[in-house]
């Protein structure tokens, strides 16, 4: 049995759009933003807006930033598509894949998923990696154009093979499910383990669950739960939810409901819906709130990753 020592919450650096394919269905994709890290604010705003207004493609790609996230300046998501559209249209690829990611979400422009993948297929033949990410992702989960697995395989490997964290695990995950190439237990663990070797916390969490659960590989509970562990403590609130499933069926720890709730709580309280279903669950059957549990989130900002990570571009080329 493996009892988990107290969960530290790193700080965090960079932006991810979030697309979860989960499942193989075309469609099935649920998109939200959240942050790996946060993103800094922007010093001398003004000074960066005379810039873009001058033509400044990194200044203008930076206001776009800085509206988006309304990080120096007031969130503002029409301001930041304009600013985007104009560093994608002076050839920024970094501006063009967020630009994508606006309109995959409808933030400042009308959601088209066809614009999207126009303005992610401009970045990713520059050979931006993110948007070669996300083309990928457009092809597997069919938005903007009809699913197709191998192009979404072959996108996906061309950044992968660069060492982009979510290329790789959206590469193993497709070896994991047969989708565009010959399902390869081995194949999928091999990329979730080069994804996580960047402490990559979605690639964390579907590794431990691919161990703990052994559906495409041979089951090693304690293996599973050691990477269950390192992505909760990267901020993954299914990793969080999926040890607090482990204590409250005390499947490779002693079975526990006061730990059930704490890690139950924690990942509710980072965004998961699951998590509070299950917490609503436990109550329905008499177990209560542990007291104090809501102190266990308050070592810091975990985030909701999932796997399937198309990411937001973080900065300039």
């Amino acid at each position: 049995m493996r009892k988990f020592g107290s969960l530290l919450l790193p700080p965090f650096l960079c932006t991810l759009l979030v697309c979860a394919l989960a499942s193989a269905a075309a469609g099935a994709c649920k998109v939200n933003v959240v942050f790996q890290h946060p993103p800094k604010r922007t010093k001398n705003f003004e000074q960066i807006l005379s810039r873009a207004e001058g033509g400044d493609r990194t200044a203008q790609f930076e206001a776009g930033v800085a509206f988006e996230t309304g990080t120096g300046a007031e969130q503002d998501y029409d301001a930041a598509a304009q600013w985007y559209r104009r560093a994608a249209d002076s050839g920024s690829v970094a501006a063009q894949n967020n630009l994508g990611g606006m309109f995959l979400r409808g933030l400042g422009v009308p959601q088209d998923d066809a614009e999207a993948l126009r303005w992610y297929s401009r970045a990713a033949v520059e050979g931006y990696l993110p948007a070669q990410n996300n083309v990928g992702f457009m092809h597997a989960s069919g938005r903007g154009t009809r699913t197709n697995d191998e192009e979404a395989v072959r996108w996906y490997r061309r950044a992968a093979e660069k060492g982009y964290a979510p290329a790789q695990s959206n590469l193993a995950f497709m070896y994991s499910q047969g989708r565009g190439v010959p399902p390869d237990g081995a194949e999928a663990v091999r990329w979730y383990r080069k994804a996580a070797a960047q402490n990559y916390a979605p690639a964390e969490y579907k590794l431990g669950l691919l161990y703990y659960e052994g559906r495409v590989i041979p089951a090693d509970i304690d293996e599973g739960l050691l990477w269950l562990q390192r992505a909760a403590e990267h901020g993954s609130a299914p990793a969080e939810n999926q040890i607090a499933s482990a204590y409250e069926h005390g499947k490779g720890v002693a079975l526990s409901y006061d730990q059930a709730v704490r890690w139950y709580r924690m990942a509710a309280e980072h965004g998961l819906a699951e998590a509070k279903q299950n917490l609503a669950m436990l109550a329905a059957h008499g177990v209560p709130a542990m007291k104090g549990a809501s102190e266990a989130s308050s070592q810091g900002p975990g985030t909701n990753l999932e796997p399937g990570a198309a990411f937001w571009g973080k900065g300039p080329e």
